[in-house]
């Protein structure tokens, strides 16, 4: 899905233009959002590695993905760290209840089911769509009182991580290093490219390239669509990523499509590799495909 934002588009064109030589390094971030974290891997349907998947696969596959087209090279090794650091049952606050509606302390803490769902009401889109069929406050309020979401984060089944740290080496020697962590505004992601004669910065909307010959910096904004979240559309990549497997199936003609299925199951390696490395605390070499 990220492969087919306009931001990516203008940043995979500048990398094959060659405009900051060969790619060194790249450092990118995942801010989740401590709300979405609360949302959908505290009290949501991906909160149990067991039940669902693990958390760099639900969340970051998109991600680990989008590095292997950045860079055009498979990743060969992999380190990562991280763990369930905060959403834990002895981080509860004292006199918290189990259900936000029923608590003492609710008004002062960040993962209110209140604060976070109660302001939707009335409108039928992600996530308080995800809660109930009835948006009203009312059915908000009955959601809230019997259903999942409305459970203290410190009392919940999770188990997936909060907080995660990979190390990738890929073909050629090229190195990232991705963060995702739970604890951020729910922003796009940010990354920064190193390369041989300059680099790039980018925060899902903008991108600053900075020339090591000229030492000028230019910045081009991709006004992508909508925000980072589902409820936007994934910056655009939502609705590109449909529109271009409508036109390969009307035409026939696979050029739109800018993934094959080869390719997804690399980042899916990618993942399972790196959980392993987490679980193990050892470096992980990547399958071939």
């Amino acid at each position: 899905m990220l492969r087919y934002t306009p931001y990516t588009r203008a940043l995979k064109a500048l990398l094959d233009e060659g405009r900051i030589g060969e790619i060194v390094s790249i450092q990118h971030l995942e801010p989740v959002g401590w709300w979405h974290q609360a949302h959908s891997y505290v009290r949501g349907n991906w909160r149990r590695s067991d039940e669902s998947t693990f958390m760099l696969l639900a969340k970051s596959s998109h991600d680990l993905d989008w590095l292997v087209h950045l860079t055009g090279r498979q990743v060969t090794r992999v380190s990562s760290f991280g763990g369930l650091k905060h959403f834990r049952p002895e981080n509860r606050p004292e006199g918290a209840a189990d259900r936000c509606l029923d608590c003492a302390v609710e008004a002062t803490c960040p993962y209110s089911a209140k604060r976070i769902y109660l302001p939707l009401a009335g409108r039928a889109v992600w996530p308080v769509s995800v809660l109930t069929d009835d948006v009203s406050e009312a059915g908000v309020l009955a959601a809230l009182r019997t259903g999942p979401y409305g459970r203290c984060v410190y009392a919940c089944d999770n188990d997936v991580v909060d907080h995660q740290v990979v190390n990738m080496e890929f073909e050629g020697g090229t190195t990232a290093s991705f963060t995702m962590t739970a604890f951020t505004p729910s922003l796009h992601r940010q990354t920064r490219i190193f390369g041989t004669r300059g680099w790039i910065e980018g925060d899902g909307d903008r991108l600053t390239v900075f020339d090591f010959v000229t030492g000028r910096e230019e910045t081009v904004d991709t006004r992508p669509t909508g925000d980072a979240t589902a409820r936007g559309g994934h910056g655009g990549g939502d609705e590109a990523l449909v529109d271009a497997f409508l036109t390969a199936v009307a035409t026939r003609d696979r050029s739109s499509i800018l993934s094959s299925p080869g390719e997804s199951l690399h980042s899916h390696l990618i993942a399972w590799a790196a959980e392993r490395s987490r679980l193990h605390g050892q470096t992980v070499t990547v399958p071939e495909d």
